[in-house]
């Protein structure tokens, strides 16, 4: 198929091959946003041990970091359209190598106020990547298989996710010690994403014509035609599930390492910690790949119910079961949330692939979920307690629920093709 950058797509006899290679080279990065996004999570648990902050301020990490999509996207989206899927992607990638410099550079000097400008260019490269690379990855394809690939690439994303605390806890976690020579191998995990970031930049720049994509030649995208994509109602909703969706996950991923830590639960020392949250990631790896194949022979609509209300029941005992059943308990969230995100993607775009890149737009940008709700959270934490802060994460859940009932309600109507 071919795809010009208003989003129109025709077939062509070499479009399967096209889009099996555009899969290929896009393992790579839902990889490394995986491997980052998880090494910085652990960055919130390293400043409140190194310099004695409460939740509110150590979640200030994550509010720099997710907050770039909402601040981001509506320039993202106009990249895409302007220049391209191929070129916008290696542009964010490349900006996202910078961000990791600059965040190994602020590690090295141990400055807050630093790490959070990095951390807004960094998430910043991201939110491009956001846009663009689920996107393509979404129209470029057989639309009913959509939510599967996306869901197979968010494996690999979960792989990333994985590794990330396995590889970046020893350095990030170690030392804690602000006057510990130990700071500069603190930035070591962000340099080497710098460098596997700056070989995937080249490889999508050499690949800028796979697409036969002409740049700028679009007409410009009008104020009312980015509002009139949102009375799309179920791309609403979607926005609505993707906002609570991230903000449950970053906030349970983030606060794990401290509640491990907790006497009531598991009691262990930050790298031990540390290196548990990878399970959590495990979870959704596990449960992405396994979902690629269920997706296949359920409906999205009907996975995604069960998924979430399985995490509400999961978090509810999380916080109420002491010991290693209530860190069981939480660290299986991860395995819920393994189909969410793609699935609530592909479920909220709209059928039209001229408003897709607008569309991702909004979607993307309601990943500042990511920095609202961990920031409520560590408000409630402060106030009340770790453990029963987590019950807003449940809350989320059974957003989620919410949205995925609507959608089985419009699939068994047949009222896909005309929603309002």
């Amino acid at each position: 198929m071919r795809l010009d950058v208003n989003g129109d797509i025709s077939e062509s006899r070499n479009g399967e091959a096209v889009a099996k290679r555009l899969f290929w080279i896009s393992i790579g990065v839902f990889f490394i946003g995986g491997f980052l996004s998880s090494a910085v999570s652990l960055l919130v648990p390293q400043l409140k041990l190194m310099l004695a902050l409460d939740y509110r301020s150590a979640l200030l990490i994550q509010l720099a970091f997710h907050s770039s999509y909402l601040l981001f996207a509506l320039p993202a989206a106009f990249a895409v359209v302007r220049a391209g899927y191929m070129r916008t992607i290696a542009a964010g990638l490349a900006i996202m190598m910078a961000g990791c410099l600059a965040l190994a550079t602020a590690q090295g000097l141990r400055d807050f106020l630093m790490v959070l400008g990095a951390l807004l260019l960094l998430s910043a490269g991201q939110t491009v990547l956001q846009i663009a690379s689920n996107t393509v990855v979404t129209v470029i394809g057989p639309s009913r298989r959509a939510a599967a690939r996306l869901t197979l690439l968010q494996g690999f994303n979960s792989l990333g996710t994985v590794l990330g605390p396995l590889l970046s806890a020893p350095f990030l976690l170690a030392n804690l010690d602000p006057c510990d020579g130990g700071a500069v191998t603190a930035g070591i995990p962000f340099v080497a994403g710098g460098a596997v970031l700056a070989a995937l930049s080249m490889t999508y720049f050499t690949h800028r014509a796979m697409l036969s994509e002409t740049r700028g030649t679009a007409a410009p995208v009008q104020a009312g035609r980015l509002l009139a994509v949102m009375r799309d109602r179920r791309l609403a909703w979607g926005v609505a599930a993707i906002f609570v969706y991230v903000g449950a996950e970053v906030t349970i991923g983030t606060l794990m390492t401290n509640v491990l830590m907790l006497p009531d639960r598991l009691a262990v020392e930050p790298v031990t910690a540390g290196r548990l949250v990878s399970l959590y990631w495990a979870g959704a790896m596990a449960g992405r790949f396994a979902g690629a194949w269920a997706m296949t022979r359920i409906p999205e609509a009907r996975l995604l119910f069960g998924v979430a209300l399985g995490a509400v029941v999961l978090v509810s005992a999380a916080v109420v079961t002491p010991g290693a059943a209530g860190a069981i308990a939480l660290i299986a969230v991860g395995l819920c949330n393994a189909i969410m995100y793609p699935a609530i993607y592909a479920l909220a775009m709209p059928e039209d692939a001229a408003n897709a890149p607008l569309a991702s737009m909004w979607l993307c940008m309601a990943v500042v979920g990511g920095a609202v709700v961990p920031m409520l959270t560590g408000v409630l934490a402060d106030a009340f307690g770790l453990l029963p802060a987590l019950l807003l994460p449940g809350i989320c859940y059974a957003g989620i629920a919410l949205f995925a009932a609507m959608c089985m309600q419009d699939q068994s109507s047949g009222d896909r093709g005309a929603r309002s």
